[in-house]
């Protein structure tokens, strides 16, 4: 009779255990894939504020932001601007694609002539030489003024580098204020990214992508923990109780 009592109440412990486990598995992905539903809503709201600042009338240079939270609000807004390229510091970033393509991104400052200060310019894209890595294509920059049609982005995007420091004509990355301070130029924190519109035939590509925010891979990481929290719930209810029922009507 005790022996019977002891393995009633080891199964009880045990079904207790199996109970509180599979509800926490459960609870922590139904919660994680809210989770990522609320981000995937975020990042949507994000999206509409950006394609809505498309539209707004172009910032003029004297309006470009000099602190990093104002450039955020001013983000892939268009603007015109006029200026001097400063070719002495164009950079090309290694490792840029474009059109599916491996090459460079060509980056130059523009020393802005309606406003005071500099401004990164991502002027377009343009491929490596495949015999010999370091050799960069030689841009016939124009001398006098030069009009920029384009709109306001973050500086360039950064890759994993493995030489940490950043020096030289190509770069894998490109460091606002260490570049300003580099160079000795009064960068702004954001830079522009050229359009195709108005642009010079400099051989260089603008056919640049739409902004991706990740909006697809929260729908398909919120899918997997759903599916997960529905997997556990269905194994939890076949092995704990639809199977011993089963087996006691046997």
């Amino acid at each position: 009779m005790t022996a019977t009592l002891s393995s009633r109440d080891s199964s009880r412990r045990r079904a207790t255990i199996v109970l509180v486990a599979a509800a926490i598995v459960v609870v922590v992905t139904a919660r994680l894939g809210v989770w990522q539903l609320d981000r995937a809503a975020q990042k949507e709201a994000l999206q509409q504020t950006l394609d809505t600042r498309t539209q707004l009338p172009p910032v003029p240079a004297a309006m470009l932001a000099d602190t990093a939270d104002v450039a955020a609000e001013q983000h892939y807004r268009r603007t015109v601007v006029r200026g001097h390229w400063v070719s002495t510091a164009t950079v090309f970033l290694d490792n840029r694609q474009m059109d599916a393509r491996q090459g460079f991104f060509v980056v130059t400052p523009l020393r802005l002539s309606e406003a005071p200060g500099v401004v990164l310019v991502q002027r377009g894209w343009t491929p490596r030489d495949l015999l010999d890595r370091t050799k960069v294509p030689s841009l016939a920059d124009d001398l006098g003024e030069v009009t920029v049609i384009g709109h306001i982005a973050p500086p360039p995007g950064r890759l994993y580098d493995f030489d940490g420091a950043a020096s030289g004509a190509i770069r894998q990355n490109l460091d606002v204020a260490d570049f300003a301070r580099e160079h000795a130029l009064p960068l702004k924190p954001l830079s522009i990214v050229q359009d195709a519109e108005g642009a010079p035939q400099d051989g260089l590509l603008r056919q640049w992508p739409r902004p991706d925010l990740g909006i697809q891979r929260h729908y398909g990481y919120a899918f997997q923990w759903f599916a997960l929290c529905a997997l556990m719930t269905g194994l939890y209810v076949w092995f704990q109780l639809v199977r011993p029922r089963l087996r006691s009507q046997r």
